[in-house]
């Protein structure tokens, strides 16, 4: 029988979790850093690196884990998933395929870069990790491991790098084009190789089979189905310039279904709300689903996912020397494997220095998919709690670098005109 006190335990984490978010907000804003940073640290102040450190006590009367009460943190889980699908639903409507198509050559460049070079640098601290460290669970094989870690060490941070281009406004931007358009592709590979990875666990090579070549048809349908059939029902589901509510209400739907769909591949929802996102027609129809979903979507459902990472993320298990000597090094592998190389692509392709190093700065912010990843790799097994509070402050760390070296090095962006 469910406990009766749960739906209070959970009104509670809400009220709490978004008061903390918007308090550590106004601290990050004096240090030139968006909301959603803001948010990633609120998560683990939360969990049990700091307030349960401190106030134990406090912590589980707010976030309960125990026998009679355990279901009470999962309420978070799910409300988490649809402000992830929801968001980057939101991020697919605004994405910019014209630009796209028009700087493909820097996009691919710097994503491959962004891919090749920090899966061989993780991979081999994989391999070092496993054969020298217990940070990888017994029974775990080299090349999981190898391939886990250098996997994650591909991740852009998909979503967050939307919000920080969105912050500094380089929506419609060259630099702010090519950056998602690589972190996209960069994205999509690595949760293709974690599906190998997952597919080796399980014994079972058809499942990496299956979340590749289903992913592939997904995108397919999606381009060459589904947005031909809403150019032409787009007259109905507007009036007078202004989506209607029914229109609203299959926008919504086709985004769960999308996420759905991509979830069961194995592929992880956020990509099939960012993937539907893209086939919903321009203007009234992407504008209507925004001004709606977007202030609850961004205020609400994004801060619960990184309170429930919080949860899972106990810092202090680092309390040794060589412990933060290897964190250390994930994170100088991270930085180097990703920011430098997408820099030295960008500038290949013939992008200016500016813009490069804006890109590659922007490319090594790793925030929320790092954090999808490596909490997938914790469920199934893949890594320890050490690691895990390793990638933690990885992904943190170079989320946190994102915003002032960018100014530093890029210098104030001009806001891009509209566009329908």
């Amino acid at each position: 029988m469910k406990n009766p006190l749960l739906a209070e335990y959970f009104f509670l984490q809400i009220a709490v979790i978004l008061t903390i978010c918007r308090i550590v907000g106004i601290v990050a804003r004096r240090f030139g850093q968006p909301q959603v940073v803001a948010e990633m640290i609120a998560g683990v102040c939360l969990g049990p690196s700091l307030l349960g450190l401190f106030f134990p006590e406090l912590q589980a009367a707010i976030f309960p884990w125990d026998a009679k009460t355990r279901d009470s943190q999962s309420y978070i889980y799910p409300v988490s998933q649809l402000g992830l699908a929801l968001y980057m639903f939101i991020v697919g409507m605004e994405f910019r395929l014209d630009i796209v198509r028009s700087q493909w050559k820097s996009a691919v460049a710097v994503s491959l870069a962004g891919m090749l070079s920090p899966f061989l640098l993780g991979g081999l601290l994989g391999l070092y990790f496993h054969g020298s460290t217990d940070l990888f669970p017994a029974g775990s094989t080299a090349w999981a491991s190898a391939v886990f870690l250098g996997a994650s060490m591909c991740i852009t941070a998909f979503p967050m790098l939307a919000r920080i281009i969105h912050f500094k406004g380089l929506n419609g931007t060259r630099m702010g084009t090519v950056a998602i358009g690589a972190g996209a592709i960069d994205d999509g590979c690595a949760w293709c190789l974690l599906a190998v990875v997952l597919s080796s666990i399980e014994k079972s090579p058809t499942a990496a089979l299956k979340s590749i070549g289903g992913g592939i048809a997904f995108v397919l349908c999606v381009s060459l189905v589904l947005r031909p059939l809403l150019l032409r029902l787009e007259r109905l589901l507007t009036r007078d310039g202004r989506l209607t509510e029914p229109g609203l209400v299959i926008c919504l739907a086709l985004m769960a279904l999308g996420a759905l769909t991509t979830d069961k591949l194995g592929l992880h929802a956020v990509f099939g709300g960012f993937i539907v996102g893209t086939a919903i027609p321009r203007g009234p129809m992407t504008g209507g689903v925004t001004e709606k979903a977007e202030p609850l979507t961004v205020a609400l459902l994004l801060p619960m996912f990184f309170t429930f990472s919080g949860l899972n993320t106990k810092i202090g298990l680092l309390n040794t020397t060589s412990g933060w000597l290897m964190c250390l090094l994930v994170l100088l592998v991270a930085m180097t494997g990703k920011g430098v190389s997408c820099w030295l692509a960008a500038r290949a392709t013939g992008v200016p220095n500016r813009e490069a190093l804006g890109i590659g700065v922007l490319m090594n912010a790793r925030g929320l998919m790092e954090l999808i990843i490596i909490n997938i790799g914790r469920e199934r097994g893949l890594i320890s709690d050490q690691l895990f509070a390793m990638l933690v402050i990885m992904a943190i760390a170079t989320t946190l670098m994102a915003s002032p070296i960018f100014d530093r090095l890029v210098g104030p962006t001009t806001p891009p005109a509209s566009h329908p």
